[in-house]
């Protein structure tokens, strides 16, 4: 059997709330999961399936592994993460193919937001 990519687990303190917002930003419903876990998404579908494990303890540095999440409209996108818990860095680049905007999710692990052109 050949070794294959089956998800990406994030630790969070409270991952109901980081489950909810970035479901709502993916709209990507819950699957099977773990007690006290939570699964977006199933193992089988065509995008592995993003894991909230718990953690007693918060995060300390930045997260180096991130998310990037492409929109259609950059100003749309933004207002998006904003209004379900997400922030602002201040950071912002852009480039010939688009724009990247750099957020967080409700507990600051940061991610881009693009748009490309």
């Amino acid at each position: 059997m050949a070794n294959r990519w089956v998800g990406v687990t994030v630790d969070y303190l409270d991952v109901e709330r980081v489950a909810a917002f970035w479901s709502a930003l993916l709209d990507r419903p819950r699957g099977p999961s773990m007690p006290g876990w939570i699964y977006l998404g199933h193992v089988d579908d065509a995008q592995p399936p993003l894991v909230f494990q718990p953690v007693p303890e918060p995060r300390r540095d930045k997260v180096r592994p991130h998310l990037d999440v492409v929109v259609d409209d950059i100003t749309t996108g933004i207002a998006q993460v904003l209004a379900l818990g997400g922030g602002e860095t201040g950071e912002r680049h852009e480039y010939e193919e688009g724009v990247v905007v750099i957020m967080t999710d409700p507990e600051g692990h940061e991610f881009c937001l693009s748009q490309f052109y």
